[in-house]
């Protein structure tokens, strides 16, 4: 049977399982909001942890927090930074809008870890929380969680993935094919030229993420409940964010208006944004992948992307395209989050934004699912797809837009007819255009060549 004792909050008793390491405040959530079973992740948990980690030293520093108390915190958030109690932070991402029973389950968790190893009575909100509020832990936890996953999962995983295009490129730097707009032959194009277009797409990404990262970097911390600091020593936020550039590797610096750092998500959402529109990105690839590998009869059959796994339960022998096919789920799925955020962000009343947890949640699942798609699409995908140069050549030399060079030579109409034709008898434009025009097969052959249209 499952046990309990009875801890005290400001409102009273509260019967907590015997064995959580949390307290009071943390029941009264968990009974509060049985909403989901969706919990922040753990980079946001590690995040807030941090920000307890370098408050304390900045605390400590300023002889506000004794000796003995500082350095039983360091203990308790080094234990939960090397994956220790995971379990212990179990409130629902709906709750609270300023993510308040998020901040104080840190607060008692490590309260509690610093009380047993050290035997002193540490507090959650007069020691863990000393010169902080929810109202700027949680903004803070939300921008430094959001930098650090940029920095070590979706930046390297898309330099990753632009480094594979451009590869790829490499291998068909010879290759001419059909371009395609509207889904319709188009003027040709190489096939390198096709696939460093897709590694431009990444490398614009990278950028304007390197630069959103940088707007990430600037802190609520400081503010504590409005924006005024009140409770906090002075010159708290910059001496917080030396200690959270040196913990993090990161140079963070305190945001220029603690009080719009509090009262909005304006950078969350444009961070949101960027991540949407690589999302937008990976989906055009992906769908470029799809309609190429198509077939392998019926379809474009240009390129043939690895086969990972049967692609029915019915049709013995058919494989399907499934990691682009996923990637453009997850692409989907980054596309709603930011949905989510963008309402979530409009939700700033007056000093505090109060959809906070929300943000947080979707900010960083965006993040993962970018980092993971990006890494799964190079290397799964592009990486080790080959090519049917029969089929692009046979349908280059097929393809009636290729007639467009001749414009400048017999004009426009005149072209449009020899197209016309060499599409009706599904003959080569080069046969068609000997036999419609005065010129002759060699100087047609020299103005209809495709490696001198690319």
């Amino acid at each position: 049977m499952t046990t309990f004792r009875l801890e005290r909050d400001s409102m009273g008793e509260v019967k907590v399982p015997g064995t959580a390491k949390y307290g009071a405040q943390t029941q009264r959530a968990l009974d509060n909001f049985a909403i989901s079973d969706l919990t922040l992740p753990k980079q946001f948990i590690h995040a807030v942890v941090r920000i307890k980690r370098c408050a304390a030293m900045v605390n400590h520093e300023e002889e506000l927090l004794a000796e003995d108390v500082f350095q039983a915190i360091i203990t308790a958030t080094d234990q939960v930074l090397a994956g220790e109690f995971a379990d212990q932070f179990p409130v629902d991402v709906f709750q609270t809008g300023s993510g308040t029973s998020t901040n104080m389950n840190v607060n008692e968790v490590l309260a509690n870890l610093a009380s047993e190893s050290s035997g002193l009575a540490v507090s959650p909100n007069d020691h863990i929380n000393m010169s902080q509020s929810s109202n700027d832990v949680i903004p803070s936890a939300i921008h430094l969680s959001a930098a650090l996953a940029l920095h070590n999962q979706l930046l390297p995983a898309l330099e990753h993935l632009e480094a594979t295009l451009k590869h790829k490129a490499g291998e068909f730097g010879g290759v001419i094919k059909t371009g395609r707009t509207h889904l319709m032959d188009a003027m040709p194009i190489k096939l390198s030229q096709e696939i460093l277009a897709w590694a431009a797409q990444c490398h614009k990404a990278r950028k304007r993420l390197l630069d959103t990262q940088k707007q990430l970097c600037h802190l609520a911390q400081g503010g504590t409940a409005v924006g005024t600091g009140v409770n906090s020593p002075d010159l708290f936020a910059e001496k917080f964010c030396a200690a959270i550039s040196i913990d993090t590797g990161l140079s963070f610096k305190p945001n220029d208006s603690l009080f719009e750092a509090l009262s909005s998500q304006d950078t969350a959402v444009a961070a949101s944004g960027q991540l949407k529109a690589l999302a937008v990105a990976l989906m055009k690839i992906s769908n470029d992948l799809r309609w190429m590998n198509s077939g392998p009869l019926a379809g474009l059959g240009e390129i043939r992307l690895p086969a990972l796994q049967p692609g029915s339960s019915i049709m013995p022998g058919k494989v399907n395209p499934v990691i682009p096919e996923a990637v453009a789920m997850a692409a989907a799925q980054v596309i709603g989050n930011d949905a989510c955020i963008t309402v979530a962000g409009q939700s700033g009343n007056f000093q505090l934004n109060v959809m906070l947890p929300v943000i947080a949640y979707n900010l960083l699942q965006s993040i993962d699912l970018l980092s993971n798609a990006c890494l799964a699409l190079a290397d799964k995908a592009i990486a080790d797809f080959t090519i049917d140069e029969a089929v692009m050549a046979d349908s280059l030399a097929r393809n009636p837009i290729l007639v467009t060079a001749l414009n400048p030579v017999i004009g426009y109409l005149a072209a449009a007819e020899i197209a016309k034709k060499a599409y009706a008898e599904q003959r080569p434009v080069l046969d068609v255009a000997v036999e419609m025009t005065d010129l002759s097969r060699e100087e047609l052959a020299m103005l209809l060549d495709p490696e001198k249209l690319v």
